[in-house]
């Protein structure tokens, strides 16, 4: 099987010929990575076996000057600082009302440039399975701009405040996806958004409020990919598994990068509820096995996970969290990857 054809039979429910493996690092592990094993990029990933290739759009916007002390302003108008994108610095809607809500700057969708997209998939050549889409996390930008207490708070106290300023947000990402998806959808596979909804104790909302304020915006994105003929994958990390049958009414195709150690994501559990019905990626441990253990562990646990998941299909096999830091051991993920690519066999 290609790469594509084994993502995509995965996504089925049905049985590829082995395990699909995915990889997402950070900058730094990348850098160092590359270095160590003297490969550019398209060489590691292959040396990873990688199925998956990504493709996006070029954010052309006003570039906005940080306030002092700022390392990055967002699409949105919100000041950022400390490492990668950083912390907010301020919330401007947070004693907003609708009608500030409704003069609010809100970003463009003609500052995202979607023109190169299929050329940037069609040169893989139909091998890897390729995710597209504006990332979207309608869900991080709706705490910058009004603040994490403040919009819980608004939740009760003007939830028409909170609908609409999800709708806005959210506006934007469906917009720039939507054209992404007119001028590349042939040549992509999987609309791959990121929000996180839980913490290592639990999800971050319960259900009621997150069916109301949260899950429609969800729906819309998940929609638009199954309009273009897409697989849809949200980012989503921590403990979030109440949270699970929603996203599985609103169409959701998968879920990425599961931690099995935080609350509710017992991976047993989650294969035996949910496993015909949702995509599981991710699932091995890389907050302690990747950066403490050996790879004599390392391919331990990472066959143990295998066992669990791949009966069936429905699985894609990967760390645990997409951003392999610069201190996880290379000897550590090349153990897990290799493991994966030989113990992951059906």
């Amino acid at each position: 099987m290609s790469s594509r054809e084994r993502v995509l039979t995965a996504f089925a429910h049905r049985e590829p010929d082995r395990v699909p493996a995915w990889c997402g690092a950070s900058t730094e592990f990348w850098a160092k990575a590359k270095t160590a094993l003297a490969l550019d990029d398209e060489g590691l990933r292959r040396r990873l076996h990688d199925d998956f290739r990504r493709v996006a759009a070029v954010y052309r916007g006003p570039e906005h000057e940080p306030a002092p002390g700022g390392t990055y302003v967002s699409p949105f108008g919100v000041g950022r600082t400390g490492i990668g994108y950083g912390q907010p610095l301020d919330h401007p809607l947070a004693r907003a009302g609708l009608d500030e809500l409704r003069g609010y700057p809100w970003p463009d969708p003609d500052w995202v440039d979607v023109s190169a997209v299929r050329r940037e998939a069609e040169r893989f050549g139909g091998e890897y399975a390729i995710l597209g889409g504006e990332w979207a996390p309608y869900w991080h930008d709706a705490i910058d701009l009004v603040g994490m207490v403040g919009l819980y708070f608004r939740m009760y106290d003007d939830p028409e405040f909170v609908e609409e300023l999800m709708r806005r947000v959210t506006d934007f990402y469906h917009e720039a996806s939507r054209r992404t998806f007119e001028e590349a959808a042939e040549a992509i596979d999987i609309f791959f958004v990121g929000n996180d909804f839980g913490s290592t104790t639990g999800p971050l909302l319960g259900v009621e409020l997150f069916d109301r304020f949260v899950l429609p915006s969800l729906e819309r994105l998940i929609d638009l990919g199954h309009r273009y003929g897409l697989k849809v994958m949200l980012h989503c990390c921590g403990g979030f598994e109440p949270l699970i049958p929603s996203m599985i009414a609103a169409g959701l195709d998968g879920v990425h990068a599961v931690q099995p150690y935080c609350w509710g994501m017992d991976l047993a559990t989650l294969k035996r509820k949910y496993g015909d019905r949702l995509l599981f990626n991710g699932c091995i441990d890389s907050q302690s096995v990747l950066i403490q253990g050996t790879p004599e562990l390392v391919r331990e646990k990472t066959r143990e996970v295998i066992d669990t998941m791949k009966p069936g299909g429905g699985f894609v096999a990967g760390a645990s969290h997409d951003w392999l830091l610069e201190e996880t051991p290379l000897e550590n993920v090349l153990a897990m990857f290799d493991t994966i690519h030989e113990y992951g066999v059906y």
